[in-house]
Formats: structure tokens, C-alpha cells, sequence
């Protein structure tokens, strides 16, 4: 029996050049082997994430996520909760494509992302789960919190769609000066941090806001989440902490920084005022709040060269291609 693939694809993204591209997608995993078929997102409540979840208890051997990283974040949720999943392909067409990045998946091709399927290459990644007050929500990138991570809320669409991640930057620029300390109470596995910061990230790659040393040294798969927590809210000094990240990521051993690995954390505000969770760029509840680590939870399609593995996912590289090979080699005998 052939194997079946289902491209979940939101036709506004890539300032609407993605739909136009879906033959030329489907006729690649077509080659490839898989009985392909096409969902297109509508503006109902998670469409994306809804149908990756039929799918999913379907038995779908592939997933194809065609969109941005919100686009890909409900499909990630509608496939992670369950124990059977089938493998994740990226087809980046959003602003910034940080999960892409982290991939190495082409972002300015549709078709050539789409042709990373023929080499057979599938690593584990990682994901979290944050779980509020409200509601319990799985990420793939970035679970963050405080006044700069609030820009994701208030560029409008269109913004993004016409100036991509400069629009993030204007945004930003307009921002700093009403940067506020927030008392916050935030644990992790090395110990416990009381006191303002005006920034928390918890990161499962090395790509956020399109900064790609954001966590320079962050190995993909190994269990452990980067946990980047500002503490000053002195202008000056975050514009110098974000020329550090720029240049090769020198911000992990700055005095207003903590910067550290770790498989849980647990957040909350220290006073009566909302500490806002964003989650892969979207609101996500209220701190207190608490991020799950699931390692190795998913297996996607990547560009392995150059990436920086765990000895774990390295050697679930191996065991798909082997797999791949025998299984090819198995239909060429029946043939």
C-alpha cells in the first residue's frame, strides 16, 4: 500500500504565491512515493491544527505544513498529543520561518523545500507544552514572555505581509521606551531566579525574530530547553545585548543576562498585572505558567548539513536513512 501524505496550506501566506505553488508540491511528494492530497486552511478557529488532528488518527505516514510558523504551530498541535504520529515535512512561507531556519529548509523556494523529502533525511526534534490557567498549547520554537515579546501582537498583517521581519524591528523600535520591569518568580533546573526582568525566552532552537544566535550553542533534540531570562530594561543596554546577539551570539555571558539549559521552567508575576505568554509568535495565556519538555517528540524532514545534533537525534538520522534503504531495496524485489 502506498504511502499517504496531506499538505495542510494556508493560501494567504507568501503573500498568496503558496497556492499557485501547491501542484508543483503535490507532484513532488507524488515522485517521491507518497499519495498526496491537499488541505486548504480557512478562516475558521484552527483549521490547520483540526485537520492535522484527522489525519493524524487517520494514519497519515506524512504531514506537509505549508505556511508560516502559525500555520505550522497548529498543525504541530494537532499532531503532537497523540501516540502514533506520523513524520512532519516544512514548507516555510511566513515572515520570519524560524523553525525553517533551525532546519535548514530553503525559505525563498516552495518547490525546492518540498524536494528535501527525496533525500531521506528525518531527525527528532523536540517540543514544549506550555500549560496556563486557560489553556495547555504545544510549541516548536519559542515560548517567551515580557514587553518586546508583545510586538507579535500589535503588527498588523498586512505590515508583516509587505515588509516581513522589518516590520517586527519598526515595531520594536517603538516599543523600547515603554519597556517595564516585571517582578517575576521563575524556576528552573539549576535553581530559582527572583527579581525584574523585562524579557524571558525559552527556546527549542537557535532562530528567534529571524536572529539566528539567539542560543548559539543549542544542539537540536537534546532534551533541554535554552532559557534566556533580561534583566535590565536600560534601553541602551538592550540595544548593546541585541548587537552581541548579532554578532555570534556574545550575549550568553552578559552580567544582565541568565542564560542556561534546562528541562522544565515555571514562570509567574510577582505582582497583580498580567504577564502575557507568547507562544511561536501568538498570545498563549497568563503566567504563572509552566513549560513541559517532550524530547524527540516529532520527526521531520531536514537539511542535516551543518546543523548541530544530540548524539540521540544523530543517531536517528542514521536509523531513517537505513530504514529508507532497506525499505526501497524490499520494493524493488517485489517489482
Amino acid at each position: 500500500m502506498r504511502r499517504r501524505a496531506r499538505i495542510i496550506y494556508n493560501p494567504t501566506s507568501g503573500r498568496e504565491t503558496l497556492k499557485r505553488a501547491i501542484p508543483d508540491i503535490l507532484n513532488v511528494y507524488e515522485k517521491c512515493g507518497y499519495e498526496t492530497s491537499a488541505f486548504c486552511t480557512t478562516p475558521t478557529p484552527l483549521s490547520a491544527q483540526n485537520e492535522a488532528d484527522r489525519c493524524t488518527k487517520d494514519g497519515f505516514d506524512l504531514i506537509i505544513a505549508a505556511g508560516g510558523d502559525g500555520t505550522i504551530n497548529e498543525v504541530i498541535n494537532g499532531i503532537a498529543p497523540h501516540e502514533s504520529r506520523p513524520k512532519l515535512a516544512i514548507i516555510p512561507a511566513g515572515t520570519t520561518n524560524d523553525f525553517a531556519r533551525a532546519l535548514n529548509i530553503p525559505r525563498n523556494d516552495f518547490v525546492r523545500a518540498a524536494e528535501l523529502i527525496n533525500t531521506h533525511q528525518f531527525v527528532k526534534m523536540d517540543i514544549g507544552k506550555v500549560i496556563t490557567a486557560s489553556q495547555e498549547r504545544y510549541f516548536m520554537n519559542i515560548g517567551a514572555a515580557g514587553s518586546l515579546t508583545e510586538v507579535t501582537y500589535d503588527v498588523p498583517a498586512n505590515m508583516k505581509s509587505v515588509f516581513g521581519s522589518l516590520a517586527y524591528f519598526v515595531k520594536g523600535a517603538e516599543l523600547l521606551p515603554q519597556i517595564g520591569k516585571v517582578p517575576v518568580s521563575i524556576s528552573y533546573d539549576d535553581g530559582i531566579y527572583e527579581g525584574t526582568a523585562s524579557m524571558l525566552f525559552v527556546a527549542l532552537t537557535n532562530s528567534v525574530g529571524g536572529f539566528e544566535k539567539i542560543a548559539p550553542d543549542k544542539k537540536l533534540g537534546d532534551g533541554k530547553f535554552t532559557l534566556i531570562i533580561v534583566k535590565t530594561t536600560n534601553i541602551a543596554e538592550i540595544l548593546r545585548l541585541l548587537t552581541l546577539v548579532i554578532n555570534d551570539g556574545r550575549h550568553v555571558n552578559h552580567p544582565k543576562i541568565i542564560y542556561t539549559k534546562t528541562s522544565t521552567v515555571k514562570a509567574e508575576a510577582l505582582v497583580d498585572k498580567p504577564l502575557m505568554i507568547n507562544i511561536d509568535g501568538e498570545y498563549g495565556g497568563d503566567a504563572p505558567a509552566e513549560f513541559v519538555m517532550y524530547q524527540q517528540h516529532l520527526e521531520l524532514v531536514a537539511d542535516l548539513s551543518g546543523m548541530s545534533l544530540s548524539v540521540n537525534s544523530r543517531d536517528t538520522v542514521t536509523i531513517e536513512k537505513e530504514s529508507e534503504f532497506l525499505e526501497g531495496v524490499s520494493q524493488l524485489e517485489e517489482e
